[in-house]
């Protein structure tokens, strides 16, 4: 009589399977909902909202093409030009922008050939000094170029003009103030909403006379500086594309709570606690702590927050026009229909007297496309060094 065979434990790619298997469902109902919401008229902000926060964010960067647009109430068919490189020199920011571009060879991915890394970098300078130009109430910071290169890198050239003056005139508004008064006030809701979750840590980095400078470089680049993983960084832009303002100073109070066992361990003195708080992390647990930060955010809304002594009086202005930002996102109608849009005024030029057509009727043409930039491969690297592990004929079944 045969033995029975012994069971061999399952390899690790077959758990890996397994494990892959596991997760399809919920993903696969996370693209139906999202795919659902960008064809409802209106289209369904709050679902888009809660699926980029919600675990895994938006996936892909297919579908940040689609949803991001729709977060910020841009019409992916009306973007604004490319910018014109005749001017550019003149700009006050325009040394300054153009060293910090050159130091960003960093946040370029891996393996991208230098004449593409090249070409995106024109394009970042050319993209913040057109933003700037555009809007002469914004004022250039050193870490802005680090957002930007994140969209650039995503959605191409003009949707990130597009994406850019939007967020600089809103949820990055108060850091292009021609002083960092406001920067620093925002930094000032650190130690209140740790006071409230864990009053030891609390004391401990108050006693240490740490600050909040140490956050500084987390909070206006949205923690793209400090992350080396391209796609940690993404996931957090698809939690504060869909949060309120002063969700970024929020994930850094969950980050600081989370290390409270190494600070309160250090030494209490300055330099040892700002050392230790500054190196940020790679290996942290992101989706737990985008949970913990939203809760956070719900149980000390910043409303809340300013009885605080350290939160004088002082004006926000992401705080005082978010409501009226939001609302402005409820009212869009689908991409197939502001496509119909387009193709119906393209239609109607085509039909006048050739002698009252516009000069633009071939540029409307050209704004139909979604905005990609020429260095399409380079973008395309980007995405693919930061797909998720998921099976990608979902996107071909629903898109």
């Amino acid at each position: 009589m045969k033995k029975a065979r012994k069971r061999l434990p399952a390899s690790e790619s077959e758990a890996s399977v397994r494990k892959h298997e596991e997760q399809l469902p919920w993903k696969k109902q996370k693209l139906l909902d999202i795919h659902q919401a960008l064809n409802s008229d209106p289209v369904d902000i709050e679902t888009l909202r809660r699926a980029a926060v919600s675990e895994g964010g938006l996936l892909t960067d297919d579908i940040r093409r689609k949803v991001w647009p729709k977060l910020l109430s841009i019409n992916v068919y009306n973007l604004p030009a490319k910018p014109s490189k005749d001017v550019r020199e003149d700009h006050k920011d325009y040394r300054q922008v153009v060293l910090d571009v050159r130091r960003s060879m960093r946040r370029f991915p891996k393996g991208m050939r230098v004449d593409e890394r090249e070409v995106l970098q024109e394009q970042l300078i050319d993209i913040i000094l057109d933003v700037l130009r555009r809007n002469p109430q914004l004022h250039y910071y050193q870490g802005y170029h680090d957002i930007v290169v994140t969209f650039l890198l995503v959605v191409g050239e003009k949707m990130t003009i597009a994406i850019m003056e939007k967020l600089s005139n809103h949820h990055l508004r108060d850091f292009m103030d021609p002083t960092m008064d406001s920067t620093k006030h925002i930094l000032n809701y650190l130690m209140p909403i740790l006071e409230r979750v864990d009053r030891e840590l609390h004391d401990f980095m108050i006693r240490s006379e740490v600050g909040t400078i140490f956050a500084l470089s987390w909070l206006i680049t949205w923690y793209g500086y400090v992350l080396s993983d391209f796609r940690h960084v993404l996931r957090l832009y698809d939690f504060f594309l869909a949060s309120h303002p002063l969700m970024a100073i929020y994930f850094a109070a969950v980050i600081v709570l989370y290390r409270q066992k190494e600070v309160k361990s250090s030494e209490c003195d300055m330099a040892s606690v700002h050392h230790l708080l500054s190196q940020m992390p790679q290996d942290l647990p992101y989706e737990e702590l985008i949970g913990r930060a939203q809760s956070l955010f719900m149980s000390c809304p910043p409303s809340l927050l300013t009885q605080s002594a350290a939160l004088q009086p002082h004006n926000i202005i992401a705080i005082s026009t978010f409501t009226d930002f939001q609302t402005s996102t409820l009212r869009q109608r689908p991409d197939s229909v502001l496509r119909q849009q387009l193709e119906n005024r393209h239609e109607n030029q085509l039909a006048l007297p050739m002698s009252t057509q516009p000069a633009s009727t071939n540029q409307l043409i050209k704004m139909a496309v979604w905005g990609l930039s020429a260095t399409l491969g380079a973008a395309a690297l980007a995405v693919a060094q930061t797909a998720m592990d998921w099976a990608p004929e979902f996107l071909s079944q629903l898109f």
